[in-house]
């Protein structure tokens, strides 16, 4: 389980610098706090698949192309 929350914080900030976006940045798309999406990246919380909708529509990308980056980071 740890893996995949780890995987998922990855997965987030792989595609939040791939935008060559900041934390602050894509936290102010999300409408999330920046020490949150922090925490998220650093597996350090569980996000809500709220909040995993948040992430993905401010990337630009699906949930499911979010999770399965997430997948293949953890498998």
């Amino acid at each position: 389980m740890n893996d995949l929350i780890n995987s998922f914080g990855r997965a987030v900030r792989h595609f939040r610098e791939l935008r060559g976006w900041s934390q602050e940045l894509l936290a102010e798309k999300a409408d999330l706090n920046r020490s949150y999406l922090g925490e998220v990246e650093r597996g350090q919380v569980i996000p809500s698949l709220e909040t995993a909708g948040k992430l993905a529509g401010a990337l630009g990308i699906s949930m499911s192309r979010l999770f399965f980056h997430c997948e293949q980071r953890a498998a």
